[in-house]
Parts: structure tokens; sequence; C-alpha cells
């Protein structure tokens, strides 16, 4: 048995099932998906069983939209003995080659929560037990496999690796992020979480610094904006409703009352653009490329909300518009899409120039 697992957004399976499908047929891997609605994961069955790896290596995991977490399955384990779950995982891994990492999860919903306490005390003597055959090192190893026991019951576990190189870094492919008591909205964690998935923290000081100038379209309260004035820039809100108190305060925001979707500014000395505006994502794409094509700000991240059906075929159709629309401006785009944790019935869009962001990186060396 070798297939691929696929975690997910609850809810989404279907769309992470059709986006697996078609992502591997492009790769020449053929396969099909099964899916169980709001099981928080899919099971994408290959006919050519070694292709799995195949996938799993060579299949960009941050091009997937829906995926939170991509793993090969080796074994499908059910009836484990309650006295005695360790010894058949080992046995049924002795060929794996040696992990550098070990992950006990469970999928992202209400049931399976009641089985996060179990994974977190099996993880202990689970991880013994892989040390202690020479499955995993002494030491977490970056560079190594990431061996994982995902478990569907406390007596039923599908047993799997992925590529250091080519999968979430993050437990269940979630970043655990704290809501900062003084942000205006919850809202605030879906950028925090955005530059944890699409900015390399090697690049914060100087993509994500003090002193830069960012516009946050449809900022009130002022959730996303309180994101950037926490990193010290300087941010031009625009939005017709009110901002929270608390950030117009800190000097940090100029806050204009207008309609995000018009004003423009008068000078190219932005940086960042960012927006969560509720509206047809075909209005935010071209909103979106508008600003690139006036150089109106070097790196984006916004948000495209999601019809109830279709879902992924709407995703992709905007994903694809906008790269069309860059084209005519530039060659040198890079498109970047996620259904975030923090996200609902939408997916978070990074843009950015890779000349421009090379140049800037390049600068701090």
């Amino acid at each position: 048995m070798n297939n691929l697992l696929i975690y997910c957004r609850p809810g989404f399976e279907k769309e992470a099932a059709a986006e697996i499908t078609e992502r591997a047929s492009d790769m020449q891997c053929y396969g099909f998906a099964r899916v169980k609605d709001d099981s928080g994961y899919v099971l994408f069955e290959l006919y050519d069983e070694e292709q799995a790896d195949l996938l799993a290596r060579k299949l960009p995991f941050k091009e997937l939209i829906f995926a939170r977490q991509m793993l090969v399955v080796t074994h499908d384990i059910s009836d484990l003995d309650p006295g005695d779950r360790i010894r058949p995982i080992v046995e049924a891994c002795r060929d794996y080659a040696i992990c550098g990492e070990l992950r006990v999860e469970t999928a992202d919903t209400n049931e399976a929560k009641e089985l996060s306490g179990f994974c977190r005390k099996f993880t202990v003597p689970l991880r013994q037990a892989l040390r202690s055959n020479e499955l995993l090192t002494q030491k977490e190893t970056p560079n190594r496999p990431v061996f994982h026991a995902f478990f569907l019951a406390s007596d039923h576990v599908l047993l799997g690796y992925s590529y250091s190189f080519n999968n979430s870094s993050f437990h269940m492919g979630i970043p655990r992020l704290r809501f900062p008591p003084d942000a205006p909205s919850r809202s605030s964690l879906k950028l925090e979480e955005a530059f944890h998935v699409f900015i390399p923290k090697e690049d914060w000081d100087v993509r994500l610094t003090s002193g830069m100038k960012a516009v946050d379209l449809g900022a009130c309260p002022g959730g996303w904006t309180y994101q950037l004035v926490r990193r010290g820039m300087m941010v031009t809100a625009v939005d017709n409703g009110m901002m929270a108190e608390s950030l117009m305060e800190t000097g940090q925001v100029k806050h204009l009352r207008d309609d995000g979707f018009i004003w423009k500014p008068s000078k190219k000395n932005n940086y960042w653009l960012v927006c969560d505006m509720v509206d047809k994502p075909a209005r935010v794409v071209h909103m979106v490329a508008d600003w690139f094509r006036d150089g109106l700000c070097q790196e984006a991240i916004f948000n495209l909300k999601l019809p109830m059906k279709k879902r992924f075929a709407e995703s992709e159709h905007n994903l694809d518009v906008l790269r069309e629309l860059l084209a005519e401006v530039d060659n040198g785009f890079v498109i970047e899409a996620k259904q975030l944790y923090h996200d609902r019935e939408e997916i978070t869009v990074h843009v950015y120039n890779r000349f421009a962001v090379g140049k800037l990186v390049g600068s701090k060396g």
C-alpha cells in the first residue's frame, strides 16, 4: 500500500481531491481519491503504487491550494491492541529510511479532537521505540524524512512519511498562533499565518521590517493593519468604516475614508498591499493586477472569497486570470495561494516580483 494522504480543512475534501487528481495527472500519475465528507483528509490511491513516493518528492507541496499536508501512506493498521500499539507500528516500518522527526497526528475535526490528548501522550513512547529500533534519529534532524502516524481512532492508524523539503513544517499542517489580546479582530491571524506560510523566516528582517510603507484596503476595524503596525510599518488604511482607536494612537496609521477598489496612492513608495475585502474574486484579482501594473506595490497578500460550489474551479480560474494579467506587465511575478487554517470560505493569495524581492534580499548581505 503506497498512497498519498492529504490533510485539508473539513468540508473541503472534494476540492482537495479534485486538486490532487489534476496535479497528479499533470505528472502522468493516475489514480482516484477516496473522500469522506467533513473528515479533514483525502486518500489518493494510485494505480502504480511507486508513484506515491514520486509525487511526495516532485509535486511541489506549496503549489497545492487546499492541502495542509502531503505524505505517503504505506500501512493502514486497524484493531490495534490498547496494551501494545507500538510493536505493530515498529514492525510495519522496518524498511523505512531513518527519519528525522516524528509527528503523531489526527484530523482537524470536532470528532478527532478527542484523539488529540491521546496523540500527545503516545508521541513520547513511540518516539523512544522508533529511536531504539533505529527508525528515528536520536535528535531531530531537519534534512531527513518525517515519520507520520495519523490516527483515525485510538486503535486505527495510517503510517507514512513525508519529505522535509516538500511538506508543511507545521504539526497537522497548522501553524500554532496565539490571538493577540490587543488585536482589533480575529481576522488578524489570517495575515500573521500568511506571513508564516509565504515569507521565509530568514527574509522577515527585510520584507517585513520597520519603516516599510503599506496599504490595507478594506482595513476596518484594523485586524490586518495591526499585523503591519506591530512590525513597525507605516500604514495607509483605506475603508469607510471605523478603525480601532488603539491603532490610530500609534501614529503609524493614516486612515482614509474611501472605497478600496477606487482609491490609489499618489506616490509609488508603498512596498506592501494587503486586502481582505468581501467581493467577487474577479474584481479583487483585477484590482490587484492594476496595482502591480501601475507600480504601486512590490508584494501583496489578499483573500479571494469562494462560492459555495465549484470552489476549486473558481480558484483555478481566478488565479489563471491573475497570471495572464501580470504576464502582460512582467515575467517575474510569482503567485502562491493557500487555504489557510484561519481562512473559511476563501483562499489567501501572495504575489511578488522575484526580481524585486531578490534584489531586496540580496541587499542585506
